[in-house]
């Protein structure tokens, strides 16, 4: 579904300044999320189906959101930001784009994971902690409770801004003519 200009730049200014504040201070503050959020649904409401996602798409794009990642924050692979940063992507371009937005942003995210786990010379580990993932969630535990380096407030963890990533995310989305209707 193409989005209006100003849902566009609404979704540009978010995940540009949530990007920056997550690289900076390694955050996404409310004051953005919140208000980007409901902005997502009054403007997706105001315009209606046909001339955006409507009031319908844009309220399952933030819950479906919200879902995938307050799953990924139990598991203690997402912050508390990241979880209502997606939330406010979704109000803004409902569910089914927010859809292809997580996928950009997931195969951009693990090429910039694995650039990083080879610069800082850390492949093997990352290679060995992804196994220690997938055994601990297919034992229904959560890895970051039994493995310290999983945590994202570890000292030890080699972390990556995910803001960074969802920004980076819309804006191959937004330029790919995904939602220009091209």
């Amino acid at each position: 579904m193409p989005l209006p200009l100003g849902l566009k730049l609404l979704l540009a200014v978010l995940v540009v300044t949530a990007g920056v504040c997550d690289v900076l201070w390694r955050r996404i503050p409310n004051w953005l999320t919140a208000p980007a959020l409901l902005s997502g649904l009054v403007i997706n409401v105001a315009l209606g189906p046909g001339r955006a996602p409507g009031g319908k798409q844009a309220a399952a794009g933030a819950g479906l959101a919200f879902l995938v990642y307050f799953g990924l924050y139990l598991l203690a692979g997402k912050g508390a930001g990241d979880v209502k940063l997606m939330a406010a992507v979704g109000a803004i371009v409902g569910w089914k784009n927010w859809l292809a937005i997580f996928v950009f942003s997931s195969l951009l995210g693990g090429v910039i994971a694995l650039a990083l786990a080879l610069a800082k010379n850390r492949l093997r580990q990352t290679l060995f902690n992804m196994g220690v993932i997938l055994w601990e969630l297919a034992h229904l535990r959560s890895p970051a409770r039994r493995h310290e380096e999983l945590r994202i407030e570890s000292a030890r963890a080699l972390t990556l801004p995910h803001g960074a990533v969802v920004a980076l995310g819309c804006l191959f989305f937004l330029g790919s003519g995904w939602l220009a209707g091209s």
